[in-house]
């Protein structure tokens, strides 16, 4: 988390500079001056939380129960968890969708393991994104980054295939493809953003899009030449 935390700040940054100097946030303009918009890291947002989330694997797992009774998975920070922490009859809530609407149901704590654990990453994302909304209030930008619900996009688990908004709303197909552009990453978007990769190789020079950071590595000062050859 530390590493996108901060490194997708620094894009972020970059961007809300270049709205304030040139006091806009038109995506098309921002474009045309090598940086990447906010809709834009917001939609490859939705993108990354919804695949990272189907990677802590289905809702109800007999496999998640098995490895932790036997000492091989484990909850986030568990020594901190107030329970006896065997999990016998203790419960804990998923959600279906069901008849147009997200339903929540308690199932088998150990069966669920997995999604305690989304939940417990979702948690933590929302407070890194919540560092970004801080830069942009900083800059006096009103723009305000959020993570989607878990049900956007899953193709894994209870969810899968489900049509739920990033605000959690469930829609129909037509509903849902009628947005589909605006809440994920476009071919377009995609292209542009490839676009901007190019190399920058020279100590204390950083690509047009993304601030220098703070501080260089270790204490050492931003241009340091950390790798040399002779």
């Amino acid at each position: 988390m530390f590493v996108g935390r901060n490194g997708i700040r620094r894009i972020i940054e970059r961007t809300a500079d270049v709205m304030v100097r040139e006091r806009t946030d038109a995506p098309d303009r921002l474009r045309a001056l090598g940086v990447i918009d906010l809709p834009t890291v917001q939609r490859y947002l939705n993108f990354h939380s919804s695949v990272t989330a189907d990677l802590f694997g289905a809702d109800l797992s007999s496999n998640a129960a098995t490895f932790y009774t036997t000492g091989l998975k484990g909850r986030y920070l568990e020594n901190r968890i107030a329970d006896d922490h065997v999990l016998q009859g203790a419960t804990y809530p998923i959600l279906n969708a069901s008849s147009g609407d997200l339903v929540r149901e308690d199932a088998p704590a150990l069966n669920a393991l997995n999604e305690r654990l989304r939940d417990d990453f979702i948690s933590d994302s929302v407070s890194g994104v919540e560092a970004w909304n801080t830069a942009l209030q900083r800059r006096g930008i009103d723009f305000r980054f959020f993570v989607p619900h878990k049900g956007f996009n899953r193709r894994i688990g209870s969810l899968a295939g489900a049509k739920v908004s990033p605000q959690g709303k469930v829609l129909s197909e037509s509903a849902w493809n009628a947005r589909i552009r605006d809440w994920l990453p476009t071919a377009e978007d995609r292209a542009y953003v490839q676009s901007l990769m190019g190399r920058v190789v020279e100590p204390g020079k950083f690509a047009n899009w993304i601030a220098p950071p703070s501080g260089g590595i270790n204490g050492q000062p931003v241009d340091c030449e950390y790798v040399r050859f002779n």
